[in-house]
């Protein structure tokens, strides 16, 4: 964790005590802000707020109990470390009861003091990640009522169109024979004919206008091509492995699979990005020769997860780099590609909000890059406004 990325508020009235800290922890490299006063710090957070606040207790005016009131009253985001005398323990025990992260007797061991810094900061990052994750989850549930509602309509209008359409039809069929016979000779001197072509005329336009809105409704409620769900990366690596490990064995060739230490969990379109996981792999395992290896990892960043998948085989020209992705572009013999799966896979991963990278070195082996979004851009009613 880069120190710099720590915005930190230290209130103290001793100037001597605070600036010596403040200089000591700037030293390190966090962002250090300073307040003298309870109503200094609640100023200073409500013009720009700070990852974590070290605050003194026994402060002149607004102590620090009820400063933490006021912190967490207006940001209860906000991570708050009390600093207490020996004799008030207490303090920093009823300060944790009221929302503060831990506290701290002095005179302060800087370590110990930044160790409690990187720890509120560090809970401060996990509970935005949560709430984020909530967030994210609720959008999606009301976005998959939505779609189950959709698909519930769907299957009704194509049942309703199909019952409306099997009569229509007979309808429409009946009118076109009885148009037929009224321009028989024998029927030429029918009275009132032209009323009843113009009846048939009527009946013909009503089925066609009857159609029209049947292929509407079904129009209206199409469902889209991708479902997004929450996804196991991990477990979707492992199913596609086991798909190419039967030819992979054949061939003397080792899979390895590096999960790395995230969760690997993600929301996105499960087979969709099975198929892109398929190609490249396949294309790997058809790349390598005997007694190689391809390596299988999953990376875990803050909004991203990076799937690497990297053969030792016999790389690709660095002219053909750039071509790889054109459609009906292969390195294959003839016969054996159709040069569009590294084309259909970049398609879907700009569908799908990621992207698709590869690095080769020719003799040395192929690597290709999978990066995609912890959580996709969901549009709302309120996007569409």
């Amino acid at each position: 964790m880069r120190m710099e990325n720590i915005s930190l508020l230290l209130v103290d009235d001793e100037n001597d005590f605070r600036q010596t800290v403040a200089k000591r922890l700037i030293k390190r490299g966090m962002n250090v802000r300073q307040a003298s006063s309870g109503q200094e710090c609640l100023d200073s957070i409500a013009k720009d707020p700070v990852d974590v606040v070290v605050l003194d207790v026994k402060m002149p005016g607004m102590d620090g109990i009820e400063t933490l009131h006021r912190i967490k009253e207006m940001h209860p985001e906000i991570e708050v470390i009390f600093v207490t005398g020996h004799a008030c323990a207490q303090d920093g025990v009823e300060g944790i009861k009221t929302g503060a992260f831990d506290y701290l007797c002095k005179p302060i061991e800087l370590e110990h003091l930044i160790s409690k810094i990187r720890q509120a900061f560090d809970k401060r990052i996990r509970e935005r990640e949560k709430q984020k994750e909530k967030d994210f989850r609720a959008k999606m549930e009301q976005q998959m009522i939505a779609t189950e509602r959709l698909a519930s309509l769907g299957t009704l209008a194509a049942g309703v169109a199909h019952e409306i359409n099997n009569p229509l039809a007979i309808i429409r069929e009946a009118a076109g024979w009885m148009k037929s016979i009224l321009q028989k000779d024998e029927l030429a001197s029918m009275p009132r004919k032209g009323d009843f072509e113009k009846a048939l005329g009527k009946i013909e336009a009503g089925v066609e206008r009857v159609r029209r809105i049947t292929h509407q409704l079904l129009g209206s409620v199409k469902q889209t091509d991708s479902t997004i769900s929450e996804v196991n990366l991990k477990e979707l690596l492992n199913e596609t492995v086991a798909l190419h490990q039967k030819e992979a064995d054949d061939k003397d060739l080792k899979i390895i699979q590096e999960m790395g230490s995230g969760s690997g969990i993600i929301w996105t379109d499960p087979y969709k990005l099975r198929q892109v996981l398929i190609n490249i792999i396949n294309n790997a395992v058809h790349a390598t020769d005997s007694g190689g290896r391809i390596t299988a990892t999953i990376e875990t960043f803050d909004d991203d997860v990076a799937i690497r998948i990297t053969d030792t085989g016999r790389g690709i020209p660095r002219e053909h780099l750039e071509k790889i992705f054109e459609p009906f572009f292969s390195t294959k013999p003839p016969g054996e590609g159709t040069g569009l799966g590294l084309f259909v896979s970049r398609s879907i991963m700009n569908k799908l909000g990621g992207e698709i990278n590869v690095e080769s070195r020719l003799g040395q082996g192929t690597g290709f890059c999978i990066k995609l979004p912890k959580h996709p851009h969901v549009k709302s009613d309120l996007d569409k406004k």
